[in-house]
């Protein structure tokens, strides 16, 4: 039976992480008793960590890791590798917000013969218009960037053969912020598989986003100039 570890990077999600785990756990349940849910926990300021240790007994496949503050991406890279590192067939990554449903994974997982990369496209979204402008954004970018059309590039709902994955993180350098982005280019651009499956993305359901606009902005100057830095490297 395939093992799946579900990587669950958490900041200051002391609002959410409760009720995320208790929605997604289940999942974890159905795919067999050596899959795992792993919160990781990246240096919160709050009780995040406290939160989801206090659930482990009552969820037998629940795994919590903490680390100190380095970011979504490097947090998501951290996950991944554990995944790997423990021996996992397949590992989905999605964000603690509660914004994703686990009542969309099962089209993933029926379809995970097809990986490459199985990647959730956010068709109902509810996280606002900059948002969204910020996806077309970036769309746009890795368009000129790294000549691919990528429709979602940056989706929190996403599985992918670990087998094949281990090889994808040789091109990601360590603690890359937007990795996820990254990962999605090289599987595109490599033609490694990726199939889109349409996705509901909720609004935030407590606590407040870490990451404001002008902090998207910020961030993506600097995205920018380490893509066009890598895109040698991608090529490869």
């Amino acid at each position: 039976m395939d093992k799946l570890y579900i990587i669950i990077p958490a900041y200051n999600e002391e609002a959410n992480i409760r009720s995320v785990i208790a929605q997604w756990h289940p999942v974890v349940e159905k795919t067999g008793l050596d899959s795992r849910l792993v919160v990781i926990d990246d240096g919160s300021r709050d009780h995040t960590y406290q939160a989801a240790s206090e659930l482990k007994k009552q969820y037998s496949q629940l795994a919590v890791l903490t680390k100190e503050n380095q970011g979504h991406g490097a947090t998501v890279l951290y996950g991944y590798k554990y995944a790997i590192r423990k021996g996992a067939d397949y590992v989905f990554q999605t964000d603690s917000d509660g914004q994703t449903l686990p009542s969309e994974f099962s089209a993933f997982w029926k379809n995970r013969g097809k990986c490459g990369l199985l990647i959730g496209q956010r068709v109902h979204r509810g996280d606002g218009v900059s948002r969204l402008f910020v996806t077309r954004v970036l769309r746009m970018v890795l368009l000129v960037v790294f000549r691919v059309w990528i429709k979602d590039a940056n989706a929190p709902y996403r599985l992918m053969r670990c087998s094949q994955l281990q090889e994808v993180l040789k091109k990601v350098p360590k603690d890359f912020f937007l990795s996820n982005v990254l990962i999605t280019v090289i599987y595109t651009k490599k033609r490694l598989g990726v199939h889109y499956y349409p996705i509901s993305f909720l609004p935030r359901q407590g606590g407040e986003n870490s990451i404001n606009l002008k902090k998207i902005f910020g961030i993506g100057k600097k995205s920018f100039r380490q893509f066009l830095a890598l895109r040698k490297k991608v090529e490869e």
